[in-house]
């Protein structure tokens, strides 16, 4: 519950930051441009100075920016832990599959020297 709230607070807090860097501008041609210049007001009023609207928007910026990657972090601690119990791909795996071997018995491969004659002796070893 509460980490479904706090990633619909993340995405509300992510558009707003897009808006509010779209309004800004670079070279004062964006909305704190057009209302310092008079662009639009009748009489050539302002309302709000160039130099206010620049702050405002920086301070906005700042403060969404901010409250973005603290809900990031918080969101961490609010995952539900307890369900997890295999990541997804342990989920996807295909499971081993389970044999019952039995290693008392002889191998059942060729042996690796040939059968020796019980009558013959084994060769000495070479003298150095």
């Amino acid at each position: 519950m509460l980490y479904t709230l706090t990633i619909i607070l993340i995405t509300i807090i992510a558009v707003l930051i897009v808006i509010v860097v779209l309004l800004q501008s670079g070279q004062g041609q964006g909305l704190s441009g057009g209302i310092a210049g008079g662009g639009g007001m009748v009489g050539g009023g302002n309302m709000m100075g160039a130099r206010r609207t620049a702050d405002f928007l920086s301070k906005a910026t700042s403060i969404l920016a901010t409250m973005f990657l603290t809900l990031c972090v918080l969101a961490n601690f609010f995952i539900d832990q307890e369900t997890v119990t295999q990541s997804t791909i342990q989920d996807r795996a295909v499971p081993p599959v389970q044999t019952q071997q039995d290693f008392g018995a002889p191998a059942e491969t060729a042996p690796a020297l040939p059968p020796q004659d019980q009558d013959q002796a084994p060769a000495p070893a070479p003298e150095e």
